[in-house]
């Protein structure tokens, strides 16, 4: 396991885009700063951000014979309930293995939390999902009484705005979209003046902290319409479609039209985009949720280069680079980032994978 980086680069000296980066193509790897990110993009590529800002999502409560407890706001659900982790107080404690249904948590403001049943299925022992008494917006309780989720590796507390990336502008992520917080303005601008494309999807992000071998939790998210034409462009004149994070690469392949590979998507009642007509393999507008799991089973189809973090080698989160970039490229890359001390999680450097067209 790599060295996690404990504290923003800013507060250890380094800018926000000065993170060491990684840059794995199968010509080689090459060692450089975020802010050289550049010299790897062309003209006419297209690079495809996060919009989804930060919430203050951990909250302290009490269990109902009195012992403390951190509840985790993972997602507000369609019906008004809340997906949530139970933790047994502060970062450096592990999840509560012993509640059960209908046990009710105390939260300020005099809200109970009352746990339906397990998520996503009786067999989980992780998530679940809750009701709020009274009924309350999750957005205004979490930004009253919340704070960012932060674990172990983060021994001191930072405010929000640690948290957020430069492209943050739509409330609703418990957990960073942290592939793009390497970004600052001015190199977003320099990129955009040597000819770089960006456009923008949102992703809600969930609770990531998964124990490995677990798939990731169905997430909300939007692919807007211009968003879709540029991927669309972009892949028809032979240029790049790179996704920030895992997040974005999620939301994308998630609007691709379903053709042989389209399990895994899902809308529910007045949110879904559901087009027909359109070739296999098209990016189309689209907002909903996705269950999609990519994999050796399920290649991604439209993102051909990938910005990421670095994070613990469990089984889903690598499968997806893999699936982008192909088990070789990500092996070799995490292999190096081991021998030459990269620092993982959140706050940490960056890779950029960029298989063969």
């Amino acid at each position: 396991m790599r060295i996690a980086a404990g504290m923003p680069p800013e507060a250890r000296g380094v800018a926000r885009d000065g993170v060491r980066l990684l840059v794995a193509t199968p010509d080689g790897i090459g060692h450089v700063r975020f802010t050289d990110l550049g010299r790897f993009l062309s003209p006419g590529d297209l690079v495809v951000v996060n919009t989804s800002a930060t919430v203050a999502a951990a909250v302290d409560g009490h269990r109902a014979d009195g012992r403390p407890v951190t509840v985790h706001f993972s997602t507000p659900l369609d019906d008004g309930e809340w997906l949530v982790e139970l933790r047994e107080n502060s970062a450096a404690h592990g999840r509560v293995t012993d509640a059960a249904p209908a046990e009710a948590v105390s939260l300020p403001a005099r809200v109970t939390l009352t746990l339906s049943h397990r998520y996503p299925d009786p067999t989980a022992d992780r998530m679940w999902v809750a009701e709020p008494t009274p009924d309350c917006d999750a957005g205004a309780f979490l930004a009253r009484h919340g704070r960012p989720i932060r674990y172990s590796y983060v021994p001191d507390p930072w405010p929000l705005s640690a948290y957020q990336t430069v492209f943050a502008a739509q409330p609703g992520s418990a957990e960073m979209p942290s592939a793009g917080r390497p970004f600052s303005a001015e190199l977003v601008t320099s990129l955009i003046a040597a000819g770089v494309v960006f456009a923008p999807i949102t992703l809600h992000a969930g609770v990531a902290s998964l124990d490995a071998g677990e798939p990731p939790l169905p997430e909300r998210f939007t692919v807007p319409e211009p968003t879709a034409r540029l991927v669309n462009l972009t892949r028809s004149a032979g240029r790049r479609v790179i996704a920030v994070g895992t997040t974005v690469t999620r939301a994308l392949e998630s609007a691709v039209e379903p053709g042989e590979s389209g399990a895994g998507v899902r809308t529910r009642p007045g949110t879904g985009i559901r087009p027909s007509g359109a070739a296999a393999g098209t990016v189309r507008a689209r907002r909903g949720w996705t269950d999609l799991v990519l994999g050796a089973d399920h290649r991604a189809r439209v993102v051909t280069g990938l910005i990421t973090g670095w994070h613990d080698p469990e089984a889903s989160h690598l499968a997806l680079l893999e699936a982008v970039a192909g088990p070789e490229l990500v092996r070799a890359a995490y292999h190096e980032a081991d021998e030459k001390g990269y620092l993982g999680h959140e706050f940490g450097d960056s890779c950029l994978l960029l298989p063969p067209l």
